[in-house]
């Protein structure tokens, strides 16, 4: 039976010679299973692309096609710049004073979502399926699965939500909560990263639609849903590849030289209003406060990754973080050492190897995140550096990530308590190695059972049998 994906990005990207995969945990774990299954991937066109309305890849080859959905700029500020990246997100993140609810929004989203599950059911029917798989991804697509149902009543639909699910309480704060549930209900599975996401989608699911609950199954109008936890991983296979090469040890080495030869804390984000960065570096600024003797001796290195740039939350956040990283400098550099070293850029994942494997500790301290595989990427790639006689590195992770449920080797902190985060971090410098090396065991043993290629594995086993499969 071949697979639809439904998702807002494509899986491959224009390159000088050709096309290529996307970056990112999504493509690279279900380009091989389409490849394997056949069939497609229907995705956004943006108003600046130029990229074909329908191609297969690859191109020598094609094992599956990609379709594209072609948004005007109107429909694309109001479904994805408003939508949802002005009202789900941060509703989904427990941010409510973000939230902007506008009836243009909405009507753009339900107009855009109808036309995604169109495409789909389109490219079923021209392939000749009865009864197809559909998986349609994340927070932008909540009434995508209801359209499906009402277009292939016998197929099998798949939903995964990347991101937080509020507590009931929260998400009815939408004027459309109800029709966002019912949309996604349409849905034979539901997958979420934690069961506490889970448990909170089917309270949702109750309280305002009067669904019954059966243990993990939602039951409406005689159509039954089980909204279960797939947690979601990283490539582990290619993060330790990246951790053994040569490159990465020398660029680690030379970054460590450039900064003094100190310790580094390292803060790894896309610059976004949920990921706590004023809060962190609050937390930090309150270390140097603290913790005198340390100055000239710890360098907290942020990288800042741009993000929606234009949306007036995240031109601000850019702002305050310019000035925040100003003042700490301005207060407590000395000669050439610099406590704070602020990046406002993106780099690959060769980098980001490189940085984890210099950092003594990683600083990650999100308000909220579904998961966040940043804490995964560094775990990865100290436990290897750890095998290959170095430092092992801490974890400093809020235990408001869906990653605090499976890292256990961590040091839990809460990302609002700037004091707690001081005394942690000092914690985190200070752990003899052995202990270190038994907390990334522990990292370790749990990122390698939930890799991003187990997690699509798990979930469309689940799909196809009807029922869970297990870790």
């Amino acid at each position: 039976m071949s697979l639809v994906l439904v998702a807002n990005r494509a899986p491959i990207r224009p390159t000088a010679d050709g096309w290529a995969p996307s970056l990112g945990g999504l493509a690279s774990a279900l380009l091989p299973v389409l490849e394997a299954r056949g069939g497609a991937w229907v995705a956004m066109r943006g108003p600046d692309e130029e990229t074909p309305l329908t191609q297969g890849y690859p191109d020598e080859a094609p094992a599956f096609t990609v379709r594209r959905v072609p948004l005007e700029e109107p429909e694309y500020e109001a479904f994805y710049q408003g939508m949802a990246n002005r009202v789900l997100w941060p509703l989904s993140h427990y941010l409510v004073e973000y939230v902007e609810p506008d009836r243009g929004f909405r009507d753009a989203y339900r107009a855009v979502n109808r036309r995604f599950a169109h495409a789909a059911l389109d490219v079923a029917r021209a392939a000749g399926e009865t009864d197809p798989t559909f998986w349609v991804q994340d927070y932008h697509m909540m009434l995508v699965p209801e359209t499906l149902r009402a277009g292939m009543p016998d197929a099998r639909i798949g939903f995964f939500w990347h991101v937080p699910w509020p507590a009931s309480e929260v998400f009815r704060i939408l004027p459309s909560a109800r029709d966002l549930i019912r949309g996604m209900l349409g849905s034979d599975l539901i997958g979420f990263h934690t069961e506490g996401y889970a448990e909170n989608f089917r309270e949702s699911a109750r309280d305002l639609l009067g669904a019954t609950i059966e243990g993990e199954t939602v039951v409406l109008d005689g159509h039954r849903c089980r909204a279960e936890s797939h947690p979601i991983g990283i490539d582990v296979a290619r993060f330790e590849g990246l951790a053994m090469a040569p490159e990465a040890a020398e660029e680690a080495a030379s970054l460590r030289h450039d900064l003094g030869g100190g310790q580094i804390v390292l803060g790894v984000d896309r610059l976004d209003y949920t990921k706590g960065l004023l809060l962190r570096m609050e937390a930090y600024e309150r270390f140097l406060e603290i913790y005198p003797e340390r100055h000239g001796e710890v360098t907290f290195l942020q990288i800042a990754t741009p993000s929606r740039t234009g949306v007036p939350a995240y031109d601000r956040l850019k702002r305050d973080m310019d000035e925040a990283s100003g003042r700490i400098n301005g207060r407590f550099a000395r000669g050439a050492w610099a406590p704070v070293r602020y990046r406002y850029q993106s780099f690959d994942q060769p980098d980001l190897a490189a940085f984890y494997q210099a950092a003594d500790v990683a600083f990650v301290t999100p308000l909220r995140d579904g998961m966040n595989l940043v804490a995964h990427e560094f775990a990865a790639v100290s436990a290897i550096r750890a095998e290959h006689g170095g430092r092992p590195g801490a974890l400093v992770l809020s235990e408001l990530t869906g990653a605090a449920d499976y890292l256990d080797g961590a040091l839990l902190v809460n990302p609002y308590d700037a004091d707690g985060l001081a005394r942690s971090l000092a914690e985190a410098l200070d752990l003899p190695d052995a202990d270190r090396r038994d907390r990334l065991a522990r990292m370790q043993a749990a990122t390698r059972d939930l890799n991003v290629h187990e997690w699509a594995r798990r979930f469309l086993e689940s799909l196809d049998a009807g029922e869970a499969i297990g870790p």
